[in-house]
């Protein structure tokens, strides 16, 4: 079989705001350039990421109730659509709790060769607790990936599954250089942190209380927190902090690249992350970040000292000290955001791209 003769579904629940969704969005680009055939098939009505191929959008079907007979619907029309198109593979960027569902899933309705995804330290929201389970829907897939080699290893360590591989988050540049440019609405200077915050895992009220605590508001150096989730606990954190001034809760940004190339620089707090894109993203932008090295990604990013700092994971007095050092020393500042953008090119889709091809090639 010819490589322009493949077809490939990718199948994820939206094309904007997640990680994964970001990850499906830059591989369904470079997959079309290498010739596929490719198809976005989504589960919500959600789409603002840029993407290449033809969009299949069965949140169009979901209706307010989503009752049992409406998501029997979706899955027949699934079901349906990978029997009519016969693809040569799937694969599964969504996050998967439903046991059940997701076991119809693997072993009757997806029909070719299957590759799933981790795109966290909870692993747990990907696969079943439960390992016998794991391996009933894992094992007999063409491939698990996970995005670093320690999530790697959990999997196969938790449920001796033996077909993952790692492959890590790709970062497509071009659209950074075409959007980073386009003008904000305000001429303060600030650190930026970015991410949705419906749950507690980004902890962007401790970072809020730490920022009040740190020298930033002395020198007017603001907080812009961009990303969706209920500002209610946040403005509370602010006005006890009397930051209310300094701390800026801007909601969602279709485009977070401008935010990110004028930031001094990128905060990372989270209990844990997978890889996280906005590091990816800003040292991309020429700014460097200050994260906690949580399990997994950042210290997979990450050269201490030589494109950003690492912290001690959850160490908010370490936090606090590493924004007063980079807000303070500005030799060292203009050293670590000299080496920001060559750092992260081993991460360019084209790059990543290829890990993906070569696992593709290799049945």
């Amino acid at each position: 079989m010819s490589q322009n003769e493949r077809k490939i579904a990718l199948i994820g629940y939206r094309l904007s705001g997640g990680g994964s969704d970001k990850v499906m969005a830059n591989l369904s680009l470079f997959f079309e350039k290498q010739g596929f055939k490719v198809d976005i098939i989504i589960v919500l009505n959600e789409v603002s990421f840029p993407y290449a191929g033809k969009l299949v959008n069965l949140g169009l079907l979901k209706n307010k109730s989503n009752s049992l007979f409406n998501k029997a619907k979706r899955l027949i029309t699934l079901y349906n659509y990978l029997q009519d198109n016969q693809f040569d593979f799937i694969i599964d960027f969504r996050f998967r709790t439903k046991v059940f569902q997701e076991l119809i899933l693997s072993r009757f309705i997806y029909n070719t060769k299957t590759i799933f995804t981790v795109h966290s330290f909870l692993i747990d929201h990907y696969m079943p607790n439960n390992s016998w389970l794991t391996r009933l829907m894992y094992n007999h897939c063409f491939a698990n990936v996970a995005i670093v080699q320690e999530m790697k290893t959990l999997i196969e360590k938790k449920h001796q599954l033996k077909n993952v591989v790692t492959i890590p988050n790709p970062l497509y540049v071009e659209e950074i250089f075409e959007r980073q440019n386009e003008n904000i609405d305000f001429n303060f200077s600030y650190i930026l942190a970015v991410g949705q915050y419906e749950n507690e895992i980004k902890q962007f009220d401790h970072l809020i209380y730490s920022y009040a605590k740190s020298v930033l508001p002395q020198k007017e150096l603001h907080l812009i927190i961009i990303g969706n989730g209920d500002q209610s606990k946040l403005n509370m954190v602010i006005l006890e902090n009397n930051v209310s001034d300094f701390v800026h809760l801007l909601g969602y940004q279709n485009n977070p690249f401008r935010f990110m190339k004028r930031a001094h620089f990128v905060v990372l707090c989270s209990k844990n992350e997978g890889f996280p894109n906005v590091i990816l993203e800003s040292l991309a932008c020429k700014t460097p970040v200050v994260s906690f090295d949580c399990d997994f990604g950042p210290r997979d990013i990450l050269e201490n000292f030589k494109n950003g700092i690492l912290v001690e994971n959850q160490n908010w007095k370490k936090l606090i000290e590493a924004m007063n050092l980079l807000s303070l020393n500005e030799a060292l500042y203009n050293e670590i955001k000299e080496n920001t953008f060559q750092s992260v090119q081993p991460f360019f889709l084209e790059k990543v791209g290829f890990l993906w091809m070569n696992l593709l090639d290799s049945y």
